[in-house]
């Protein structure tokens, strides 16, 4: 552990250095940030998972600093050009635009026009006429460096040769890339336009055919849309300031009288610098900048969304029957019993016209029920999904039947995936999928885990940003909600495993082997039987792992099993067991924390152990509750503006919000249209799984496009045609009652499906 490390990173995060220290110095030892921000507050004076991982960040930041600092002394070295104050001013450099700015001089150049004018003896000439000194005159000092071998024939070849010196001593310093750094960041402007030829085939980023915008306030979706236009060649991008600006900038650090005559050609020099090297010199780390700038907030928003559908509310174990819908290949239906695995498979086509198969899916879906004892049903919200849902709901289930429509994105990615192949080698992808959204319904944390976060569709631009830095803030998500809700052991599949503090791919696959080879766990400590869990790896994932009725009665709370010894004095000096300070309210009560705090165990510790010992094994996550579309309300036709109308958040961008409302398309709640009071950032006001009632303020049927306000008193704008017609925007309110679909009509031809379902009952 570097000690100058802890004393930048305390300074630019305002912590105590002992803090940081002793987080550092539990990180190298091979502490998760999980395990850390849980189990060792007392170390770390409860640092928090945020926290805990800026310092992680930090420190691996300035281990690179120090790694390509070590790397420019070498090449310095090796080439004979350190001196004591270019070590010196290395070694201050604290950031690494600043390394490499002091680097720039002496970094190996290919050959350019500088070096083929030092190559023919003008350097003195570039050196005397950049001191700028009144009694010099440029022009006869030229005239002594003609040189017919080397192509200096007359003065002005002599000048030209000394000024490419000088323009590149001028891109080579230090202060000058600073300063004109600074002057971008500041003043450029992003424009963007469109290359001749390319309107009608780049039509989808027309809004960027003729668009400007400062560089340090453009969003970073706008940038990143602007990029990914230019990447697929229907854009020209440029981020330059005023011209003007940037060269006076530049005159003014070099030129010292602008009269003199040696000045007039420093002028020069300073012009050529610019428009040829300096100037695309920090464009360049502009559109870096830029580009990490956006990448930074993309992947922020990112994270943000993916924790939110990640900790959405879990129906628990229920035995569920799920549907993947379809309209002419049917819909695919599986019965999964409390444990998610699967018990049955089946085709049905109740969106089907013909009556008979209609008929016929009422039957089947009433005899899974009454024989695999359903407790709730799970459809998917892709195509055909609310038609299904509204065949469910006609058959009159129990109101003890919960009935949900489920996200079912990324659900063809597993379905297709090793992990779905591995668990149904037997089975078609269609048959997985479904499997997939029923169990998303039980816990959709234990079942997306299995897909890469990428393909969960919660981002923005996440195909263009660093993806390494991508994948390292969603697996710190994945880790960070994996641990928060704790893990049943004896149920986890090995990728839910994996993400376990501690753990990974290797001994959760160790883990299930064996598991399936000597069946359940029956305590924690049986990890340690595990083949190459050892006594570390132990540690760290012991706290976060669930058992059910195990041997301990902690092994089914967040109780470390380091702290038993700990509860178990507790119970003995109030005269009862674990099992009954667990079960007794009264009996924790009598229990004096500060009695037990000692140097290693302190009050927050205490306070974990005393809350877990009140809900052994809670689960962090909001209690779930039923949710239900408008009904009625089933495709963007049946939109109008004015419905007020119950949706789900599926992604929040910098922009605004995407909602779901059961049409098959979400709408668009703008940042504008969030609230009453002002927004400047979405993720204040609504998060990914969040319910929330909007209103529809436009439908541009065409573009499938849905504008949606959660704002008390929007503004109704309506489609075109209903702003042009003489009844103007249709009010607020919603549809009057949408006629019955195909095969629910008054001439049902096999009756009621309530009957149907009251005879299958009988039949039990």
């Amino acid at each position: 552990m570097n000690e100058s490390y802890v004393a930048k990173i305390a300074s630019e995060l305002k912590l105590p250095a002992r803090q940081v220290a002793a987080t550092a110095k539990l990180l190298a030892e091979g502490g998760t940030i999980p395990f850390i921000a849980r189990y060792r507050k007392e170390v770390t004076g409860t640092l928090d998972e945020v926290a805990i991982t800026s310092i992680r960040d930090r420190m691996l930041q300035l281990a690179e600093l120090d790694e390509r600092r070590t790397a420019i002394v070498k090449s310095l070295e090796e080439r004979n050009l350190l001196t004591d104050g270019l070590k010196l001013a290395i070694g201050g450099a604290e950031a690494m635009t600043a390394l490499e700015d002091i680097y720039a001089p002496y970094r190996p150049k290919r050959r350019t026009r500088a070096t083929i004018a030092k190559e023919a003896g003008l350097e003195p000439l570039a050196a005397l006429i950049f001191q700028q000194q009144q009694t010099v005159d440029p022009v006869k000092e030229a005239a002594a460096y003609f040189n017919a071998e080397k192509l200096v024939t007359d003065v002005a070849a002599a000048l030209s040769g000394a000024r490419d010196i000088m323009a590149e001593w001028i891109n080579d310093d230090a202060v000058a890339r600073a300063k004109l750094r600074q002057l971008y960041w500041e003043t450029a402007t992003v424009r963007s336009k469109v290359l001749t030829g390319k309107e009608a085939e780049g039509a989808k980023f027309k809004d960027y055919f003729n668009w400007t915008e400062p560089v340090r306030t453009i969003p970073s979706h706008r940038m990143l849309a602007i990029r990914r236009g230019e990447a697929e060649e229907f854009l020209l991008v440029r981020i330059t300031p005023v011209e003007a600006d940037a060269v006076m900038a530049l005159e003014g650090l070099f030129v010292k009288t602008p009269e003199q005559r040696c000045s007039e050609q420093v002028r020069l020099a300073v012009h050529d610098c610019y428009k040829r090297l300096l100037g695309f010199a920090i464009e360049v780390e502009m559109r870096v900048q830029s580009k990490k700038k956006a990448d930074t907030e993309a992947i922020r928003v990112f994270a943000e969304n993916l924790r939110g559908l990640l900790l959405a509310p879990a129906l628990g174990q229920k035995n569920v029957l799920a549907i993947d819908p379809g309209f002419r290949t049917g819909c695919k239906v599986v019965c999964l019993d409390r444990q998610g695995k699967m018990l049955h498979h089946d085709v049905i086509y109740p969106t089907a016209a013909s009556p008979s198969q209609v008929r016929e899916a009422a039957e089947v879906v009433l005899a899974f029920i009454k024989k695999f004892s359903t407790e709730a049903i799970a459809i998917g919200n892709g195509t055909a999904g609310r038609e299904t849902e509204s065949f469910i709901k006609l058959l009159k289930l129990p109101t003890s039947i919960t009935v949900v429509m489920v996200n079912e994105s990324g659900a063809s990615i597993y379905s297709a995936s090793d992990a779905a192949r591995e668990e149904f080698p037997n089975e078609d992808l269609t048959i997985r999928g479904s499997v997939s959204i029923g169990r998303r319904l039980m816990d959709p944390l234990a079942e997306l885990v299995k897909l890469d976060p990428k393909s969960i569709g919660v981002g923005q631009y996440q195909h263009d940003v660093e993806q390494s830095a991508l994948k390292r803030s969603l697996d710190d998500v994945v880790v960070s909600c994996v641990n928060g809700v704790g893990v049943e052991l004896n149920t986890a599949s090995k990728q839910l495993l994996s993400y376990v503090s501690g753990l990974g791919p290797s001994l959760a696959a160790n883990i299930v082997t064996h598991r399936d080879t000597n069946g359940p766990f029956r305590s924690r400590a049986e990890l340690l039987k595990v083949p190459r869990l050892g006594p570390k790896a132990f540690e760290q994932a012991a706290g976060f792992l669930r058992i059910r009725d195990g041997e301990h009665p902690l092994d089914a709370s967040a109780v470390h099993p380091e702290r038993y010894p700990l509860v178990d004095a507790m119970a003995r000096d109030i005269g009862c067991t674990v099992k009954e300070l667990v079960k007794d309210a009264g009996a924790r009560q009598k229990l004096t924390l500060e009695k037990y705090a000692s140097d290693g165990v302190g009050l927050p510790t205490l306070q974990d152990i005393v809350q877990e010992l009140a809900k052994p094994g809670r689960d962090p996550r909001e209690k779930f509750e039923v949710f239900s579309f408008k009904e009625g309300v089933d495709k963007m036709e049946d939109l109008k503006p004015g419905m007020k109308l119950p949706g789900i958040v599926t992604n929040v961008t910098a922009f605004g919000a995407f909602v779901d409302i059961g049409v098959h398309q979400d709408g668009l709640v703008h940042v504008s249209q969030l609230s009453d009071r002002f927004v400047k950032d979405a993720g204040d006001v609504v998060k990914v799984s969040q319910r929330v009632m909007v209103t529809v303020t436009e439908v541009d049927l065409p573009r499938k496009r849905i504008a949606l306000s959660m704002k008390a008193n929007p503004e109704i704008g309506g489609t075109k045609e209903q702003r042009n017609s003489p009844a103007g925007p249709r009010p607020q309110g919603g549809l009057p009652p949408a006629a019955p679909k195909s095969g629910f009509s008054a001439g049902n031809p096999f009756g009621s499906l309530a009957d149907v379902f009251d005879r299958s009952l009988k039949k039990k």
